[in-house]
This record gives structure tokens, C-alpha cells and sequence, in this order.
């Protein structure tokens, strides 16, 4: 279908928190390094993937899935 993720106010938004959440987490101390670190930065990215693998999809109803899930 050709969407554009990159045209999307809401990936623009999610990819700057993501950017954001890697930069505040890299001042975690290295006891954090595996767990609340990584778990933050895994949610962050998360938004961003999931809206962009929802305009990658053919049909309408993965597109909404996919953004539901983000």
C-alpha cells in the first residue's frame, strides 16, 4: 500500500523518545545495565518498530493492528 512512516507525527514523536530514552539511560549505573536499562530502552523502540512494520503491511486491518499495538 506505500505508506510513509516517516510522515507520521506519531513515529517522528516515538523515535525522538527513543533517542531521548537511550541517552538517559546510558548515565544508568552498570548494575541496571541488564535489567531496567534494557528493559526501558526495549519499550522505547518498541513504538517506533511496531508503527513501522504496520506500513509495511498490505491490508488495512494489519496496518490498525499493528498500530494498536504501538
Amino acid at each position: 500500500m506505500g505508506r510513509n512512516h516517516r510522515q507520521l507525527t506519531v513515529f517522528q514523536k516515538a523515535d525522538e523518545l527513543a533517542v531521548l530514552v537511550y541517552r538517559l539511560t546510558a548515565k544508568f549505573p552498570s548494575d541496571e545495565r541488564f535489567e531496567l536499562r534494557s528493559q526501558l530502552r526495549r519499550a522505547a523502540v518498541s513504538t517506533p518498530t511496531n508503527i513501522v512494520e504496520g506500513c509495511a503491511r498490505d491490508s488495512r486491518r494489519d496496518y490498525a493492528r499493528f498500530l494498536d499495538i504501538a
